[in-house]
C-alpha cells in the first residue's frame, strides 16, 4: 500500500485544518512535508506532519 502522509496548515490566517497527500508507488522514499505547499494559502514554512 502506497504511504500517505496527513498534514496540517499552522497559519493563523489560514482557513485549512488538515489535508491528506496519497501517494503513489511511484514516489520517491525521501518526500516530506517540506516538499509541498499549502493549497489553500499557499505557505510551505507552515506546514507539519500529523504522527499518529
Amino acid at each position: 500500500m502506497p504511504a500517505t502522509l496527513e498534514v496540517v496548515c499552522t497559519d493563523d490566517d489560514c482557513e485549512l485544518d488538515m489535508f491528506e497527500l496519497h501517494y503513489t508507488y511511484d514516489m520517491p522514499d525521501d518526500v516530506g512535508v517540506g516538499d509541498f505547499a499549502c493549497p489553500y494559502c499557499g505557505g510551505v514554512d507552515c506546514l507539519e506532519a500529523v504522527e499518529l
